[in-house]
């Protein structure tokens, strides 16, 4: 997963465990919109955790629950204190004891996703708490900033550049960020998406099963068929008769 930027956290044993999915980005570029999207895209097929993190609050991990995507005792927030990088990057450990903590009260989990705070260009998961990063960019910062780099955006395993509904009120071009983020990118994915247009995240759910699938043939035993049911636990709405919340892009 890209550059280490000074990691120090020895990548913990894979086996027996879920893929944790790391997801950062700047304030406001969407990222608890594309976490509730890939809760409705895959869970019914992979069994998930969520664990957010706010500096001071847990108003993340609130959106989520209220918009009953999964049972809510299957999303943790961390208020890390902290500028959002230090949680995710230097000292891991809060983030740490809450994917242990879904995984040992729900597991086998399949994927545990972790949401940064938003960060800047630079924000980046240690190898220690995420296996692979999604980094996520909207268009409202203008198609300039593709181009500018940092390690989010050139060594994220995706890179999803959203909202792009708005491109035209903005003046974004998305060609010029398509050919900008590939140039900056060394061959690693980008996907454009509108996540009030298919709040699905179709092609990003897409990429998280093929992530998924190849760690598990790397790291599940021969007699392991973890998706024959999907779901041990039963399928709980929690959010049944809940006023939906406003929607987020």
């Amino acid at each position: 997963m890209g550059l280490d930027h000074g990691d120090h956290h020895d990548v913990p044993d894979p086996n027996g465990r879920a893929l944790r999915l790391g997801i950062g980005g700047p304030v406001g570029s969407g990222k608890t919109a594309l976490v509730a999207a890939l809760c409705r895209s895959l869970g019914e097929v992979l069994r998930l955790g969520v664990v957010t993190n706010d500096i001071y609050t847990t108003e993340d991990a609130d959106f989520l629950r209220k918009a009953g995507v999964l049972d809510p005792e299957r999303i943790l927030a961390v208020q890390t204190g902290c500028c959002p990088h230090t949680a995710i990057r230097d000292d891991i450990a809060a983030n740490i004891d809450a994917v242990e903590t879904l995984e040992e009260r729900f597991g086998p989990l399949d994927l545990v996703i972790v949401e940064s705070g938003g960060d800047n260009l630079t924000a980046t998961f240690s190898r220690g708490l995420a296996d692979r990063q999604i980094f996520v960019l909207d268009v409202s910062g203008g198609d300039k900033v593709p181009r500018k780099g940092g390690p989010g955006v050139t060594s994220a395993d995706l890179l999803v550049i959203n909202k792009t509904d708005l491109a035209p009120l903005v003046g974004a071009d998305l060609t010029v960020m398509s050919r900008d983020a590939n140039a900056v990118r060394d061959g690693r994915p980008v996907l454009f998406t509108s996540l009030r247009e298919d709040p699905h995240a179709g092609a990003v759910a897409e990429w998280v099963m093929g992530v998924h699938a190849a760690w598990v043939a790397a790291h599940s035993h021969p007699h392991d068929h973890p998706h024959e049911h999907p779901h041990e636990h039963p399928h709980e709405h929690p959010h049944e008769g809940r006023p939906e919340p406003a929607p987020r892009s």
